[in-house]
């Protein structure tokens, strides 16, 4: 049990030191020996971790998306107002940018992973715009908020949440 610890432990510094260099030099300008280097370790060491580059990009967004949708899960079944969720969401969901993945997490390069990874993680987004959804409709319903289009305000919401990366 330790050791499973201690391994999964490794893989999230592996995950904050490639998301560092991800933000510093693209995905595409990121070694596997600098994300390596940077935890003294070696390239055959990383691949115990992660089968390649491609793996790692999928697994900051898949830690990223899990640790959101784990939070949406505990937010939806409180009972509090709609405004309530939905700061406690975002406010848990800028911690997350900015404390946990270098910044990055959910904006790093979709589009270099494979198909297959990235129907995954667009199957794990739209899951989490679909919560958002929910809570602003409640919201509406409740009169907690102005009435309107939800997705148009969830791409707002999220817009300026991931915009602070940037």
């Amino acid at each position: 049990m330790a050791r499973a610890a201690a391994t999964t432990d490794r893989r999230v510094e592996i995950l904050k030191s490639a998301a560092a260099a991800f933000r510093r030099r693209g995905y595409h300008g990121a070694s596997v020996d600098e994300i390596a280097s940077a935890l003294a370790m070696t390239k055959g060491n990383l691949y115990y971790y992660f089968r390649n580059k491609e793996d790692i990009l999928y697994a900051c967004h898949e830690y990223s998306l899990d640790i959101l949708l784990s939070l949406m899960e505990q937010v939806q079944q409180e009972s509090m107002p709609a405004d309530q969720k939905l700061r406690k969401l975002i406010l848990a969901f800028v911690h997350l940018i900015l404390d946990e993945l270098q910044g990055t997490a959910l904006t790093l390069d979709p589009e270099a992973l494979s198909a297959p990874l990235l129907t995954k993680i667009v199957a794990k987004r739209d899951e989490f715009d679909r919560g958002m959804r929910a809570i602003l409709r409640q919201g509406m319903d409740d009169g907690l908020f102005t009435k309107g289009d939800p997705k148009m305000m969830e791409f707002a919401i999220m817009g300026a949440v991931n915009w602070i990366s940037k």
